[in-house]
C-alpha cells in the first residue's frame, strides 16, 4: 500500500529513492569530503567496497573511482588557476 502510493507520487519505488539518496550522500563525501571510497562504503553499510561500487555504478551510471578522478582533476585545475598571477 505505502509502496504503491509512494511510487504513484514520485514515479520511483521507495527502495530506489533510498538508493538514490544514499548515492547522493556518497557523491558528496567522495567529491567534497574527499572521503576514501572504502570508508564511504562502510558508512553506507555495504559489506565491501566492491558491493558499494557495483551499486553506485548501477544508480549513477559511473563507478565511484571515476567521480573521485573528476573531483581530483577539478581540484587541481582550481589550484592552478589560483596560483596564476
Amino acid at each position: 500500500m505505502f509502496a504503491e502510493r509512494f511510487q504513484a507520487l514520485t514515479g520511483i519505488t521507495p527502495s530506489r529513492y533510498v538508493a538514490e539518496v544514499r548515492m547522493q550522500m556518497a557523491k558528496d563525501w567522495i567529491t567534497r569530503g574527499r572521503v576514501p571510497i572504502e570508508r564511504v562504503a562502510e558508512r553506507l553499510g555495504y559489506s565491501s567496497q566492491a558491493a558499494f561500487s557495483r551499486a553506485f555504478k548501477r544508480i549513477t551510471g559511473e563507478p565511484p573511482s571515476a567521480l573521485r578522478y573528476q573531483a581530483s582533476d577539478e581540484h587541481k585545475r582550481s589550484d592552478e588557476l589560483a596560483a596564476t598571477p
